[in-house]
């Protein structure tokens, strides 16, 4: 029966992202690097392997070439057993010491990390944000071992701790590091909010000492609340939660009750349902007026909340 629920969410999250060209007619991907300009400048936006000597649980795939796939101008990423962050650090003028994850979706098959990752990176640092975009392991990828709750949790826990450990020298405070999450990026972002206390990886080093709990999280059109596959674990200690999404979502259908659950519990959070607006909107070019301004009701939300100047409520 789990295996079935967990199916079914990510149909739906298949079928509801065909708005936004997620299911045109894809093209085969192709092993090796992207071309260089559908990638960030590693000279600007160097990338940091979670594990230098190989991530745990991925020691048979080590030898295993990322594949990649070009949709228009967006880059697709498959074949993932190589975890990193890419970089996108804000001009030191402008720097708030707030720092996102940044979790692009993607099913769980692969990453579309253009609009829901490096676009996203660029948005937020150019306003003063640190941010770091996430490749974790693919747990329903073709032929996968791992899981979601193992492997690819493990990735965004590792990546806030990795963060917080270099927080000097990114200009980062780590009492401000938290995690945004798009689709299959979302749920990993919710479960970093409520499964923060799972341990580490036996025989971690110091970085894994450092607390993976997010300080905020974002979860657009994605969410860890929508069935049995996930029960809730919503506490008063579940960080603020900023939550949006398209109405003609079926995945972001739960999430006024989700909105009224973290209320519940003295968890402050907002919500964003954009009318007429289904799944996988990122930031793209395309997007209707309605959307569009989404980023910016983030920000205004981390202003509110203190996430931008260090005076948290």
């Amino acid at each position: 029966m789990r295996t079935l629920l967990v199916s079914m969410f990510f149909v739906q999250a298949l079928f509801a992202s065909l708005a936004f060209g997620q299911l045109a007619v894809l093209p085969p991907s192709k092993p090796g690097p992207p071309p260089p300009e559908m990638t960030p400048a590693p000279d600007t936006h160097p990338v940091v392997m979670l594990w230098p000597n190989g991530a745990p649980g991925s020691e048979a795939m080590r030898g295993e070439q990322e594949r990649y796939r070009i949709v228009d101008n967006r880059l697709i990423i498959a074949n993932e057993h190589h975890p990193s962050l890419t970089v996108f650090l804000p001009p030191k003028p402008l720097a708030t010491g707030a720092a996102f994850v940044v979790a692009p979706g993607g099913g769980f098959q692969e990453l579309w990390i253009t609009h829901e990752g490096y676009r996203v990176a660029e948005w937020l640092s150019s306003r003063g944000i640190a941010a770091f975009v996430l490749k974790y392991r693919l747990p329903k990828a073709p032929g996968s071992k791992y899981t979601i709750e193992g492997e690819a949790l493990a990735d965004v826990q590792r990546a806030i701790r990795m963060v917080r450990s270099r927080a000097g020298a990114w200009g980062v405070d780590p009492a401000r590091v938290g995690v945004i999450g798009f689709s299959a990026g979302g749920t990993l972002a919710g479960l970093a909010g409520t499964r923060y206390d799972n341990p580490a990886p036996r025989n971690g080093d110091a970085i894994d000492g450092l607390s993976a709990k997010p300080a905020f999280m974002a979860l657009i059109y994605g969410t860890p609340f929508g069935g049995p596959e996930f029960p809730l674990r919503i506490t008063k200690e579940t960080p603020p939660t900023f939550l949006a999404g398209g109405a003609d979502d079926r995945i972001t259908a739960s999430y006024p009750e989700v909105y009224q659950k973290l209320r519940d519990a003295g968890v402050s959070t907002e919500l964003h349902l954009y009318a007429g607006v289904p799944h996988g909107f990122g930031i793209q070019d395309g997007n209707p007026a309605v959307v569009s301004g989404w980023p910016d009701r983030l920000r205004e939300w981390m202003f509110d909340q203190g996430f931008l100047n260090g005076k948290v409520k």
